[in-house]
């Protein structure tokens, strides 16, 4: 009783010189948190005892000078708490149970003192976790996207929702955000949750939505991005020609109609010639080996809003050529022909003839056919990617006529060769009235043939070169002397040679002569029907006279130089 009457009274007075104010010491949730007796300027020489207490009649333990501490049985401290030597309290695993005022009381030898401290407890959020989420949200339409969850926090975490990193602000029309705060009863700790109802626009196509938890003592924490499919009806409908460029007869051609809408339509109407094709689980259509038929215009529509569709036209391009002949065509030689050229086409085109290789300047028309005429006419038609090739072959036909006859002597033989040289279509035999060797046949172009025997002559004969086609036959003869006679005659024209040049000079100088004759007779005549005109009057005959005496004169002095 009398140590009880002294600790009262000892409080008592202590109680006037508290200091105001509550001083503050936080821990974190699970740790060992140190709270200090009077800032630790409590020294063990200047104390009886001190003792730690909570919400003022809870006592935890009791430390006098020189003594270890006793420890009360609290349930909630017995076994967590320990004293350091300069008074601080220290209590191990703390938890938000131990979020209360602790309070130190000094009992020194002439006074008592109490310092109370508030331990404040904290612990930081959990990551964000995104729970009843959706997949889908549909323009217009308010949509509860997904909940914002994190738990185990004190104090209470905040949560903010993003979208593209732009804080999202709730208007209670568009955007709702509910937000909720739950302390779990047996741990003291708080879990926030936030929903978020949210009116799309089709400008929300791979929009990024994110969840963010906020604390005071942790840094801001990010959840996953939430990317979410926009649905939209359709507003606009498309159609387009898969293939880009002209079309020819006998392509495919494929048609495509896309809807703007999201998502898009499954099945479509294209609407072909006047007829509806209605086309499942698929937004093309192929038109199979095109005809020029098909040039026109397509569209296609919605299966539930005919009303909403999409126009395209189509051109496919042809060209058609026809010869005037085809094939195989014979004429005969001398006649006239002339090829044209029949052309259907859409559009312009460009036209080249040639024969064989070599390019010709227009049609092929001809006044009168000749052997050279022969061969294959190709007649080339273009346009925008298409091209048509046409040919003929003309064939010129003639009966065979012999061009030329003639010999020649082997000069390292007796020998004759004989050459005869024939025209006509087609290519004529040939027939030689004697017998030879070297029989040569050269080849046939346009119509002209060269065909050769080698004879030796003993006597003179005559030999004939016979050509035939199917047209007729000619025959030719030229006269073949031996080789002895041949010497006789180039004697004979060597000597006649010799002549003629003797001949020829004596004609030239006699021709001299007569040119010199001619020059002089014509200067006499002009002389003379000069001097014939001063008879005529005295004027002219004095004039002459005068000037026949300046002539004098002057031919005088020059005598005289």
């Amino acid at each position: 009783m009398h140590w009880t009457a002294f600790l009262t009274c000892l409080l008592t007075v202590s109680l006037m010189n508290q200091v105001s104010g509550l001083e503050t010491v936080t821990g974190k949730y699970g740790d060992t948190v140190e709270i200090p007796c009077n800032n630790g300027r409590v020294t063990e020489e200047a104390v009886t005892f001190v003792k730690w207490k909570y919400n003022n009649d809870g006592n935890i333990l009791v430390k006098q000078t020189g003594q270890n501490a006793t420890i009360s049985n609290d349930v909630n401290y017995k076994n967590r708490v320990g004293i350091k030597k300069d008074f601080s309290l220290i209590i191990r695993q703390v938890t938000m149970a131990d979020q209360k005022t602790f309070t130190c009381m000094v009992v020194g030898k002439e006074d008592i003192f109490e310092y109370p401290i508030q331990l404040v407890i904290y612990k930081v959020p959990s990551q964000p976790q995104i729970t009843n989420q959706t997949t889908t949200m549909a323009v217009g339409k308010l949509t509860k996207l997904a909940q914002c969850r994190t738990e185990g926090a004190n104090p209470a975490a905040n949560i903010t929702w993003f979208k593209n990193k732009t804080p999202l602000m709730a208007d209670g029309a568009a955007i709702k955000i509910t937000a909720a705060v739950v302390v779990d009863k047996e741990t003291g700790l708080s879990a926030t949750t936030s929903d978020l109802e949210y009116t799309a626009v089709k400008g929300d196509i791979d929009a990024s939505f994110t969840c963010q938890v906020q604390h005071i003592r942790s840094a801001n924490m990010d959840s996953s991005p939430l990317i979410f499919t926009v649905n939209y009806p359709t507003e606009k409908v498309s159609l387009q020609v898969v293939s880009q460029g002209s079309f020819k007869e006998g392509d495919n051609v494929t048609l495509k109609c896309t809807a703007d809408g999201n998502p898009p339509p499954s099945s479509y109407i294209f609407y072909v010639k006047g007829e509806k094709k209605k086309v499942e689980n698929s937004n093309t259509y192929t038109l199979t080996n095109v005809t020029r038929a098909n040039t026109g215009e397509y569209k296609c529509s919605l299966v539930d809003n005919e009303d909403m569709g999409d126009s395209v036209s189509i051109k496919v391009e042809y060209l058609d050529v026809a010869l005037s002949t085809a094939g195989q065509i014979s004429k005969r030689l001398g006649e006239s022909f002339e090829v044209t050229a029949d052309i259907e086409a859409s559009g312009k085109t460009q036209t080249s003839w040639r024969k064989g290789s070599i390019m010709l300047n227009g049609q092929p028309k001809f006044d009168k056919l000749k052997y050279s005429d022969s061969g294959v006419y190709v007649c080339d038609v273009s346009m925008a990617g298409l091209k048509k090739t046409k040919t003929f072959e003309l064939i010129v036909q003639g009966s065979p006529v012999i061009k030329n006859l003639n010999k020649k002597r082997d000069d390292a033989s007796k020998n004759k060769v004989l050459i005869c040289e024939a025209e006509g279509f087609p290519k004529p035999t040939v027939q030689w009235s004697v017998n030879g060797t070297n029989v040569f046949e050269g080849d046939h172009v346009d119509g002209k043939v060269e065909y050769r025997i080698t004879i030796v002559p003993r006597d003179n004969l005559t030999v004939s070169c016979t050509v035939s086609n199917a047209f007729g036959s000619v025959n030719k003869s030229i006269n073949v002397s031996p080789l002895e006679e041949d010497q006789k005659f180039d004697k004979r024209d060597q000597k006649d040679d010799n002549s003629d040049q003797t001949v020829l000079a004596v004609g030239i100088v006699f021709g001299l002569i007569l040119a010199v004759i001619v020059i002089g007779v014509a200067y006499w005549l002009y002389t003379k029907k000069f001097r014939q005109g001063s008879w005529k009057t005295g004027e002219k005959e004095d004039g002459s006279a005068e000037e026949s005496k300046k002539l004098e004169e002057s031919h005088s002095q020059k005598a005289d130089v």
